[in-house]
């Protein structure tokens, strides 16, 4: 297996089990974070602008962080969910390439480590007051990392193998063979690295070129081979998902989110991030406000 596959971790955000109605009904989510369900009654239902799947009984379903989706229970609905950030090596996601709605069906041993994880991590839900306004994002996120980094060494190796053994079983299941994983360059690798690092800053290909000493046709062509995105269109892509990140967790104005996160104006950054999620910064915000 490449190695690289074990450097992954996962910061637990929530995890709770819920019986829900009709008022989970949210259009056009895109979190900073995984959400791994199992339902163990009822229905539902996740979509997004390409496909459809229905929540049922005995299945697990995955939605990877920065996907595009609906959430939907027309009747009654209950589930065990569990949602957590991913800490990804030089910023390369385990589902890098597959940032679709996931499916597969539950065996005995999934739902016991799904009961087991939630054991091991109480009060971990969703305890808080459905108004946005006195809804305090950077105080709950606060709180969350404050109980990560509390949690006891045991229950750290226990949590965080049990979310890699749920997530081995949609690995596989959708066909990620170790195989068919490229080697990564160390040049593409040290500018992923590179890119993260400095995103606040004016990174230009010229500059990401030079840093792992290649020719800029040379390394815009092995970046786009290795990544799937040409340099600039990944810088836009990780500024984006930082902006996202930022503007779900803390209470920073657009202003110091688009100077954080390199861009030069408040418009450029409204635009950059409309191309990508077809929606503004500020109507990401007061989505996120109404979903949590």
């Amino acid at each position: 297996m490449n190695i690289q596959l074990h450097n992954h971790s996962f910061s637990i955000l929530n995890i709770d089990y819920v019986q829900l109605n009709e008022r989970w009904n949210y259009k056009n989510v895109i979190s900073p974070y995984f959400r791994l369900y199992y339902i163990d009654d009822g229905a539902g239902e996740i979509y997004s602008p390409s496909e459809k799947i229905i929540l049922r009984p005995g299945h697990l379903y995955l939605i990877p962080s920065f996907t595009l989706c609906s959430l939907k229970c027309e009747t009654y609905l209950s589930q065990f969910f569990v949602q957590f950030f991913e800490e990804a090596p030089g910023g390369i996601s385990l589902f890098k390439d597959n940032r679709s709605l996931m499916e597969i069906k539950a065996s005995e041993i999934d739902i016991q480590l799904f009961k087991k994880l939630l054991k091991i991590n109480p009060g971990r839900g969703i305890n808080r007051s459905d108004n946005p306004k006195i809804y305090e994002k950077e105080t709950y996120y606060k709180e969350y990392r404050d109980l990560n980094r509390n949690m006891k060494t045991y229950v750290q190796f226990e949590s965080q193998g049990i979310i890699l053994i749920l997530l081995s079983r949609f690995l596989e299941y959708y066909r990620f063979k170790p195989e068919e994983i490229k080697k990564i360059p160390y040049a593409v690798l040290d500018a992923i690295n590179y890119i993260q690092i400095n995103l606040n800053k004016g990174l230009t290909v010229a500059e990401l070129a030079n840093y792992v000493n290649q020719s800029k046709d040379y390394f815009s062509r092995i970046f786009l081979e290795h990544t799937g995105s040409r340099p600039l269109m990944y810088i836009h892509e990780k500024r984006i998902e930082r902006a996202q990140y930022l503007i779900v967790t803390t209470n920073k104005t657009l202003l110091d989110i688009a100077i954080e996160t390199g861009f030069n104006t408040l418009p450029h950054f409204y635009k950059v991030f409309k191309k990508h999620l077809n929606i503004t910064p500020g109507a990401y915000r007061k989505q996120s406000l109404q979903i949590n």
